[in-house]
């Protein structure tokens, strides 16, 4: 599934976007089934803006957002659940958790969408990997905000999809947990030939990234 953004500019920042000042807004990009990109935003050029657009949680925007030939802005409930649901999976900055559930209830809810896809084992295997499976029946305000990342990116990886979208999913692990959890987010994307979409502040080398843009 390809993902094209063609002159893309959030209401909010049109005042604030030159030309040629972004590798994103205001462009005619396409980015290919299976990329690996990472979007290098400093603060206040709209890193979350993006997530929020591409997953359709915001609509205040000129251009146009299209995986494949569907345009995001004329999806109406019935596509646009069908697409969160199957092809693209998210891990919000503000993970978007449910605090009063437990960690194994937020994942849960997610896996239940599409039991056929992931199993209850599959989730041992990602909590064991990344260092949360004591705290699975704890209730996830009473989580640091390390273990929410991990659960919350784990919540991400249970359910098919050919785009995964992460807005500083690593910025309250430490350098051992990033590595754990880059391990186990390259190789689901590998498993299903899936692109990868990480913003952040800096460069980094969690991952073999095809494109380094800066929004």
């Amino acid at each position: 599934m390809k993902l094209y953004l063609e002159k893309l500019v959030p209401y909010s920042l049109k005042d604030k976007i030159t030309l040629g000042s972004s590798d994103i807004w205001n462009q005619s990009i396409a980015l290919n089934d299976g990329e690996l990109i990472k979007i290098e935003a400093p603060s206040g050029t709209g890193k979350t803006t993006l997530t929020h657009l591409l997953y359709k949680v915001r609509t205040d925007y000129s251009g146009s957002i299209k995986y494949d030939n569907l345009e995001l802005s004329k999806c109406d409930k019935d596509a646009l659940a069908d697409l969160r649901q199957n092809y693209i999976s998210i891990v919000f900055q503000d993970l978007r958790l449910f605090p009063d559930l437990s960690a194994r209830e937020n994942i849960e809810i997610k896996r239940l969408l599409t039991p056929q896809f992931s199993t209850k084992e599959i989730i041992v295997e990602m909590t064991d990997q990344l260092g949360v499976s004591s705290i699975l029946d704890r209730k996830v305000r009473f989580c640091s905000l390390g273990e929410q990342q991990r659960i919350a990116i784990i919540r991400a990886l249970i359910q098919p999809f050919n785009w995964l979208i992460l807005d500083e999913p690593f910025s309250h692990l430490d350098q051992e947990n990033i590595i754990r959890a880059a391990t186990l987010i390259d190789s689901a994307c590998k498993k299903r030939n899936a692109g990868l979409i990480i913003m952040g502040l800096n460069k980094d080398n969690y991952f073999n990234y095809n494109r380094e843009l800066i929004l």
